[in-house]
């Protein structure tokens, strides 16, 4: 722990032994191409739907019951994915809803989470990484 401090780690290595790494603020891409910003987008709100579900448990059976119907007519490609929220909501694992990797953006796109943000939130992120990229289009312009 003292190297991980002199590294200026200790604070990350704190929010991993308790837990709440799931629920950091991400830390916005330097480039906003399309993709990137919806890669982003969708990355907050899945950490404000884990936030969410932190404290409320039972939003687990609502993300759980629009799975099971999402999985009863949706194409057979997407199965895989779903097994993975379902075992994601069941563990509650939420380190792997918010992995800031690919595999973590394959997840959100076939991802129940979203579905329990309020809308004002849900907005709310929307206006935010727009004006983010709105931000990076005029510095490059600039």
């Amino acid at each position: 722990m003292a190297v991980l401090s002199v590294l200026g780690f200790a604070a990350d290595m704190t929010l991993l032994a308790t837990g709440e790494s799931d629920t950091m603020e991400p830390v916005a891409p330097a480039e906003f191409s399309h993709h990137a910003a919806q890669d982003y987008q969708s990355l907050l709100m899945h950490v404000a739907a884990v936030r969410m579900l932190k404290l409320d448990a039972r939003l687990v059976g609502r993300a759980t019951t629009t799975l099971a119907r999402w999985r009863e007519t949706s194409d057979p490609r997407s199965q895989p994915l779903f097994d993975e929220w379902a075992r994601i909501l069941r563990e509650r694992a939420w380190h792997l809803a918010v992995a800031p990797d690919e595999r973590g953006n394959q997840l959100r796109q076939a991802s129940p989470l979203s579905t329990l943000l309020p809308e004002e939130e849900r907005l709310a992120i929307i206006r935010r990484v727009k004006a983010l990229k709105q931000a990076g289009h005029e510095a490059r312009s600039a």
